[in-house]
């Protein structure tokens, strides 16, 4: 359903039906979301479905499709400025991207919360660290911050 990185037609459908669900007040648990971004090429805004991993206090995005993921370029060009919306509400966002040597449990619980993902990662929740920590490298993770906090740290 997702050859060379990209949803073919019917996870396109799939894809716009939780964007729907997921930004819906009620109809969606927590760690479902909408991310929504500025194209690099277009600068018209896509959104996209999520799963948020809560890990340590922070939460995370992470990309099951690796770093040619749309939505990964579209954030990396937009200087980490997005918009996650959930549970009804819209908020500005800054990602940041986490190093690969700091992944490892972030994807560990990643695969606790979105069990789609599992085919793309290739591991379970039950494995090893030591996988979680051979895999990082390809599959980018960002912590989600509100805007206005990120700007407060950054001293702006």
């Amino acid at each position: 359903m997702y050859r060379r990185g990209r949803p073919n037609a019917f996870m396109r459908l799939v894809n716009r039906l939780d964007v729907m669900l997921y930004g819906a007040r009620r109809l969606s648990p927590r760690q479902c979301a909408v991310l929504k971004v500025a194209g690099r090429r277009s600068g018209t805004v896509t959104a996209v479905p999520v799963a948020v991993a809560a890990h340590r206090g922070g939460e995370f995005l992470v990309s099951m499709l690796g770093p040619d993921a749309n939505w990964v370029r579209n954030v990396r060009a937009a200087g980490g400025e997005a918009v996650l919306r959930r549970q009804g509400r819209e908020t500005r966002i800054v990602l940041e991207e986490v190093p690969p040597g700091r992944r490892a449990e972030i994807l560990r619980r990643y695969l606790a919360v979105a069990p789609a993902a599992r085919p793309h990662l290739g591991l379970r929740p039950t494995d090893p660290l030591p996988e979680f920590h051979r895999i990082a490298p390809r599959h980018p993770v960002f912590r989600i911050r509100e805007a206005g906090v990120a700007e407060q740290r950054a001293g702006v």
